[in-house]
């Protein structure tokens, strides 16, 4: 790591520049003011409730005169706390339908309370909900619920730690966002550690992510009062008593000011920062949490990336367009996965939901004085010239080349992959409906012709040793792991029998140093193991 002078006479925490090295940096915080709010829709919180907890995390820590190196791991672990969020998105839908409910609901919940899930976790999810569809939920809760708990909390943790760790951060981080649902009196996730086993940071976030939610949603008596109560049980009794004391008062400077800026201004120095040349590696980042919500989506940003970054430099343009293409689709999880997944043509609510998640992309970008510039161009992925597209119906004039190689990047990476309703379409035939696009007016030529100039070319794709001492057969089997297949079905996929399947998923998941799905599926992403979209 190296440290360099900035504007502001602080001094920045390098995230991999060499030594002595003076680079172009960006705070590490900036990003994630935007990026965070992936976290926050995917979790079915309104956008900025990370953003908020960090601050009131950084406050408490301050308050409760940690060093710096604790207030800094509570400053991060608070922003990236549910960003594994999208890790169980798959399973959670198979299994209840719309996942944002039951993150909704859970995230009421008392976890250290059995009878919590008879009075806040059932009543807020079977709400509104017709006779049949209550019943339904009320007995797969009862039947599934303990183990559905367990296998939710693991890949989000493994997920989080993952993220933090591809985010350069420091063990301190890591640590604290994988242990951020374990309980105070033990029995919690993923470790049962109880008391001052927790890191510290992870007890500070559960605390302000609680406080934030339920000042979110009736003020701060409700947020006083859902703290205490969790006191003992969820949260740490000294710590609880420590923040109700002050509450009103942190909550209320939470409020008044911007939590983006209360953060900038708090964390601890040297800050963290990023080379602004590796500003693709924490968009990545963001891009395989996005594509992680179900495996149709896997690899997908990263696809359209690097056609969009390929082809922008043969038009001689910016190469944040390839940072544009890893971003372009954060606004997903906002979307249930339920919706993704409909095997059929959507209709009606469902449609629109999918018009808006382009606007979720933009605004989530928004959030980042780095990332701004690159919203509208995000925001307009699904544009077409002629005015047909989404979300604001754009025509030619409102669409600079960046957004048009992008409409084309995405049109023809997602023809290629794999979807519930139709299988993927050869590159032939993804090739003809592209130029069919550009002939009817829909998309740019030169931006249709500049992708399908790059598409054939795939230079990321050279035969390599696999990563963790991976097998041939291996690698077969973690990309069967990472699409949502079971034993059973991994088995009959490769004929082979089912405790042969088993055990090649045990010594995977044993080699990469994770226990779900959702974390070899990010695993596979992150070093381009996936398979060829071929249907």
């Amino acid at each position: 790591m190296a440290t360099v002078p900035r504007g502001v006479g602080s001094s920045v925490m390098m995230v991999g520049a060499p030594s002595g090295m003076v680079v172009v940096a960006v705070r590490l915080v900036d990003l994630l003011a935007g990026l965070s709010r992936l976290a926050d829709l995917g979790f079915g919180l309104r956008a900025g409730e990370a953003m908020r907890s960090c601050a009131l995390a950084t406050a408490l820590a301050r308050s409760m005169d940690l060093p710096d190196g604790e207030v800094r791991a509570a400053l991060y672990t608070a922003l990236l706390h549910h960003v594994g969020c999208t890790g169980y998105a798959h399973e959670t839908a198979s299994l209840f339908g719309d996942e944002l409910a039951v993150n909704v609901a859970a995230g009421r919940g008392d976890d250290a309370d059995p009878r919590d899930v008879f009075t806040t976790f059932l009543p807020m999810l079977t709400h509104g909900k017709p006779v049949l569809e209550r019943a339904r939920l009320v007995l797969t809760t009862l039947a599934k619920g303990s183990r559905f708990g367990v296998d939710f909390t693991t890949a989000a943790c493994e997920v989080g730690r993952a993220a933090a760790r591809r985010l350069g951060l420091p063990d301190e981080v890591q640590g604290g966002v994988y242990h951020v649902y374990e309980m105070w009196a033990g029995s919690g996730f993923p470790s049962g550690l109880r008391g001052d086993e927790i890191p510290v940071a992870s007890r500070i976030a559960r605390l302000t992510g609680v406080a934030v939610l339920f000042d979110t949603v009736g003020g701060v008596d409700l947020a006083v009062a859902a703290v205490a109560k969790r006191g003992g049980g969820m949260l740490d009794p000294g710590m609880v008593a420590h923040f109700t004391d002050r509450a009103a008062a942190m909550l209320g400077d939470v409020n008044r000011t911007d939590p983006r800026s209360v953060a900038l201004a708090a964390e601890p120095r040297p800050v963290v920062s990023v080379a602004d040349e590796r500003l693709a590696e924490v968009a990545e980042v963001f891009a395989d949490l996005a594509d992680l919500k179900t495996p149709y989506l896997h690899g997908h940003s990263t696809g359209v990336a690097a056609l969009a970054g390929r082809a922008g430099e043969r038009l001689g343009l910016t190469a944040d367009l390839r940072v544009a293409g890893l971003l372009h689709d954060v606004g997903r999880v906002a979307v249930s996965t339920s919706v993704w997944e409909k095997p059929g043509r959507l209709t009606g609510d469902d449609g629109e939901q999918v018009r808006l998640h382009a606007y979720h992309s933009e605004r989530i970008l928004a959030g980042s004085d780095r990332l701004a510039p690159l919203a509208p161009i995000v925001g307009r992925h699904h544009e077409r010239l002629d005015g047909s597209g989404y979300h604001r119906g754009c025509t030619g004039a409102d669409l600079a080349m960046p957004a048009r190689v992008l409409a084309a990047a995405d049109a023809y990476q997602a023809m290629t992959e794999r979807r519930p309703h139709r299988p993927a379409l050869p590159p032939e035939r993804a090739r003809v409906e592209l130029i069919a696009d550009a002939r009817a007016g829909l998309l740019d030529a030169e931006a249709v012709r500049a992708v399908l100039a790059v598409a054939g070319d795939d230079p990321g794709r050279v035969r390599r040793a696999l990563p963790a001492g991976l097998s041939d057969r291996e690698l077969e089997v973690l990309r069967l792991v990472a699409e949502g297949c079971g034993n059973a079905r991994i088995a009959e996929r490769l004929v082979i029998s089912r405790r042969t399947a088993e055990h090649h998923v045990q010594h995977i998941y044993t080699k990469i140093g994770v226990s779900s799905r959702a974390a070899a599926a990010l695993f596979a992403m992150e070093h381009d193991l996936l398979a060829d979209k071929d249907g």
